[in-house]
């Protein structure tokens, strides 16, 4: 697997790359939900699948951008699902922004088959956050020609400081709500730019807090994918020391999608903020 993690640091530095030199226009292209796609997501998904490819490890790709399966290698050993640029929508004011890795055994694109996540983070520095079952997660910063170096490992603290509620508020139900508000009651520090990416890494670094993306009107299932974001930072935060659930208090890692772009209800955080929505929940 440390080829694969080798191959990432070489997709975060040609992503960086683009994010800084290449259009940030909307391309005439969708992807498989229907969204307008940046021309960025298709460079970048396009660069993923390329580096990928050469990968003997890699049996089979999944893009978020794409509708299907991807075979790649018949004797390769993992599933790579991906998220090519999480937050692509906020890339054209200058914030950060990520790309997510979920690596699967081969034919179990579920949470007990996940064995590995990763994440980069192109923001004023260049991260790559690695996490492989049972172990910390492990963090490295980019610095002269490109050359990642490695930071203490990640862990999160027993209680955090930051509260990073996605989805649009008026859908949230009042059980969600009177929770979150809750939270700021507490003394909680609002943290959330729209990306994914850069909010759970805050956290991460920060030393806890929550992260939410409940299920709404608007939204009952949640918005965020199972395979392509929720999965791999479930991994991550528990890694970490922390935990990852959806609204019906069921560990991530123990769901499995019913298809590749299925999404979820989805909490991260510290394990005392996990356990306060839990009371607010009932569950």
């Amino acid at each position: 697997m440390l080829t694969i993690f080798e191959r990432l640091k070489d997709i975060a530095l040609e992503i960086d790359k683009a994010i800084k030199n290449e259009d940030l226009g909307y391309s005439d292209q969708q992807n498989a939900t229907g969204d307008e796609q940046l021309k960025l997501d298709v460079a970048s998904d396009s660069l993923i699948e390329h580096t990928l490819k050469k990968v003997s490890l890699v049996h089979s790709i999944i893009s978020e951008e794409k509708e299907e399966i991807m075979p790649v290698n018949p004797d390769g050993k993992y599933t790579i699902c991906y998220d090519p640029l999480d937050g692509s929508s906020i890339v054209d004011v200058n914030l950060s922004v990520g790309t997510i890795f979920g690596i699967y055994d081969r034919g179990n694109l579920s949470g007990s088959g996940l064995r590995a996540a990763a994440y980069i983070v192109y923001g004023p520095r260049l991260e790559l956050v690695v996490a492989v079952r049972g172990k910390a997660p492990r963090h490295y910063r980019s610095g002269a020609r490109g050359l990642f170096s490695s930071r203490a490992p990640v862990r999160l603290n027993e209680k955090g400081k930051i509260n990073a509620p996605g989805g649009t508020q008026k859908y949230w139900s009042p059980t969600h709500k009177a929770f979150i508000d809750s939270l700021f009651q507490e003394g909680y520090r609002l943290r959330y730019s729209g990306g994914m990416v850069p909010d759970l890494h805050q956290i991460l670094l920060k030393g806890g807090g929550l992260f939410s993306y409940p299920g709404a009107q608007d939204r009952p299932k949640g918005k965020l994918r199972m395979l392509f974001e929720a999965l791999p930072f479930a991994m991550v935060f528990e890694s970490a020391g922390g935990e990852a659930i959806d609204d019906r208090g069921r560990r991530l890692l123990d769901l499995t999608p019913e298809h590749p772009h299925a999404t979820t209800p989805c909490f991260f955080g510290s394990k005392y903020e996990i356990g306060k929505l839990r009371e607010a929940y009932g569950v």
